[in-house]
């Protein structure tokens, strides 16, 4: 072969060899784009944006009369785009100083010249996220907004900022373990309306698209979002928060005095079952006391002698007994097989009526009585507590409701003492929600109604669902049985163990009960090592009864655990307080002949406010001495006394015994950041009058009814 045609087949080789190259990439771009394109666009596109969800806002949950139990308050992630083309060199250089030293005083965390400094770091490399601070408040993005290049807005000034809502609880501790919480989205643990509601309360979500910047940083897309989320609706319990806080108030006070383990309260609505307070505290092991878990619902128990109403109605109901039969106590003691039963009382009672054996709370008398009448007819017995609904659960919407225990004759666990034992509250169990609403039923003529923790769901103030009251048992027991209880209950008062509750306005009707904790596999312990639970349970007006309420304190250690000292003050003074401010439930005739007339209280505060409201209420005013703006009262029978209230620059005032509305104004003016706990007047302050202000400081403010 010649040279010349050697070359040319070798350059037409190599030609050949490219063209086919060619054509192989074309083809596999052609198939790229044609067979598998919508392959590679989806894969594409999950690897430079995304759909992000975006969370609505929760919605509220309010109290019976709509004041906030929780609600979602917005954060703000502050980011900066630095890279942006609409953000000019210039407009940068002019305003760096100005954004710098206005997030420095905005944001307070650093100096102007470490913000300034950070800043132009991140111009120079480009970032188009930069984080600035996270969780920052409505009130600092509004000043935000105002300063140099941010206030040219998004693009002009790269100013992003990313809202997260985050649940609040205005009222702290009240009712927490009740209204609940839910944890991230995703999980199975709800608690409390929150978690009961957790449906309606999340609202649906919407979609943003982000696009993914280096370092796996996503920023949106487009300033709206492809899908609007929708707001969750809202949630009206039949929390009434002023009488949660008397009711927190009062077992509180009592715990700490009694230094007991924890307690639990609940008012309820007699006719409608809703549950108008609850409160469920424990010790912490620095001693003090928070809702953490909800005792009333889920703790199940020995209830003690709260038990002997139910089984004095048993005895009723099945033609056993009367109230004024007799039964033999004694001498406070009985023995069944190998298990001593005595009564408190030091010598027992003798012969006492059936009725005294509530009244006295009776150990030896109703183990006797049940012993009498059922021995041989056990099933009988426990049938007649089922009717009577107490062996079932009350099917809550809020989750955790412990199981009543009330065993049946041939149960593994039954034995010869079991009878005796259940009489007074002993081998069986029962939370106090449960106990509560059977002594509820006896209030309402019979009628058991179900615990209502929620009355409506509204969407915008639209109405959406209303609850009814739900009916769990027409009747529990005939009427006179019914009202045989009403006797018996009240007796206990008026005659009986919880005669300290007494009052001359109103009868309250109900029954002590003191039981001993059962310590796991050590029995109920003995000697020094025995714990005791304190309970009162029963409902006022005892004549017209509207409202219903359970104590419960469980250990405590100060030496008096009986039930009408430890947990009946607490019932008295909840229903002093409710029974004050319902005028429906007032006896007239009687408040009139009880009444002392005086000049109302008045707080300290503004001169020129007290003295228009005095004024108007034409109560004399006298002057003490050349007056401030800012006084002290001082009432008497007939008068109002003003006297000079020092507030000096600089020092901490006395705003104890002032309205909230003069007390926050005169602390935030001296620099102080006010947190207020509680309702009613102020009663403390957490820093000293006259102490030297440190502005920025915290100041807490505790008020109470009491």
């Amino acid at each position: 072969m010649s040279l010349k045609k050697e070359i040319i087949w070798r350059v037409g080789l190599i030609y050949a060899v490219f063209f086919l190259m060619a054509m192989a990439i074309i083809g596999r771009i052609l198939f790229l784009q044609i067979v598998e394109g919508e392959k590679w666009s989806k894969k594409q596109h999950t690897l430079t944006s995304k759909d992000f969800k975006i969370q609505p806002n929760r919605g509220n949950v309010y109290d019976t009369k709509n004041r906030l139990l929780a609600t979602s308050q917005p954060f703000y992630d502050i980011r900066m785009d630095l890279r942006s083309s609409a953000l000019t060199p210039e407009a940068f250089s002019s305003g760096i100083n100005g954004l710098s030293k206005g997030l420095s005083g905005i944001l307070g965390d650093k100096s102007a010249s470490a913000y300034k400094s950070e800043l132009l770091a991140a111009r120079r490399r480009g970032d188009r996220y930069y984080l600035i601070k996270r969780r920052v408040n409505y009130s600092q993005l509004k000043e935000l907004k105002k300063l140099p290049i941010f206030r040219l807005g998004k693009y002009k000034g790269g100013f992003i900022y990313i809202q997260d809502n985050r649940r609040v609880f205005p009222h702290n501790e009240l009712a927490a373990r009740t209204i609940g919480y839910t944890t991230k989205p995703g999980s199975d643990y709800f608690v409390g309306i929150e978690g009961a509601y957790n449906e309606q309360l999340k609202g649906v979500e919407g979609l943003r698209v982000k696009q993914r910047l280096s370092g796996n940083v996503w920023m949106p897309v487009n300033d709206k979002n492809e899908v609007e989320p929708h707001d969750g609706e809202d949630i009206i319990t039949t929390i009434d928060i002023n009488l949660q806080d008397v009711a927190h108030q009062a077992l509180l006070r009592q715990l700490l005095k009694h230094d007991a383990q924890h307690g639990t309260v609940v008012l309820m609505e007699v006719v409608t079952g809703e549950v108008l307070a609850i409160v469920n505290l424990q010790r912490d092991k620095q001693g003090r006391y928070h809702e953490s878990y909800n005792y009333a619902i889920g703790e199940s128990s020995e209830p003690g002698s709260t038990f002997k109403l139910p089984v004095l109605m048993a005895l009723l109901e099945d033609g056993y007994v009367k109230l004024n039969d007799s039964v033999d106590t004694k001498n406070g003691k009985v023995r069944f097989y190998n298990k001593t039963i005595k009564d408190s009382h030091d010598g027992g009672y003798g012969v006492i009526s059936v009725e005294e054996v509530l009244e006295l709370s009776s150990n030896v008398g109703i183990s006797i009585l049940v012993d009498k009448y059922y021995h041989g007819r056990e099933k009988n017995f426990i049938n007649r507590l089922y009717s009577m609904n107490l062996n079932q659960k009350l099917d809550l919407e809020l989750s955790g409701e412990g199981k009543p225990e009330i065993k049946y004759p041939g149960d593994s666990l039954w034995s010869g003492i079991s009878l005796p034992m259940m009489s007074h509250g002993y081998e069986v169990r029962m939370t106090p929600l449960q106990i509560l609403t059977f002594y509820n039923a006896v209030a309402n003529n019979g009628r058991m109604v179900k615990p209502k923790f929620v009355n409506e769901i509204r969407y915008n103030g639209k109405l959406i669902q209303k609850f009814p009251v739900v009916t769990i048992n027409s009747s529990i027991a005939s009427s006179s049985t019914i009202n045989d209880a009403k006797i018996m209950l009240e007796g206990v008062v008026e005659k009986g163990t919880a005669k300290n509750l007494q009052n001359n306005l109103y009868k309250i009707a109900g029954k002590t009960g003191t039981a001993q904790i059962a310590q796991l596999n050590k029995g109920y312990g003995a000697h020094r090592n025995v714990q005791y639970q304190a309970s009162f349970v029963g409902y006022f007006p005892a004549d017209k009864p509207k409202y219903s309420c359970i104590v419960v304190v469980n250990a405590p250690s100060n030496a008096v655990y009986y039930g009408n000292l430890v947990a009946g003050p607490v019932f008295k003074e909840i229903s002093d307080k409710v029974y004050a401010t319902t005028l429906e439930i007032q006896n007239t005739e009687v408040l009139v002949e009880n009444r002392n007339f005086h000049v109302p209280f008045s707080k300290n505060g503004k001169k020129e406010d007290l003295r228009f409201v005095l004024e108007n209420m034409d109560i004399e005013i006298v002057e003490k001495g050349q007056l401030s703006n800012w006084i002290r009262t001082t009432s008497s029978d007939s008068l109002v006394i003003f006297s000079n209230l020092t507030i000096k620059k600089s020092l901490v005032p006395n705003v104890v015994h002032m309205g909230l509305e003069d007390a926050v104004y005169l602390l935030e003016n001296a620099g102080l950041k006010v947190v207020v706990r509680g309702f009613g007047s102020i009663k403390s302050q957490s820093l000293s009058p006259g102490s030297i202000v440190k502005p920025g400081n915290k100041i807490v403010l505790q008020m109470s009814f009491v």
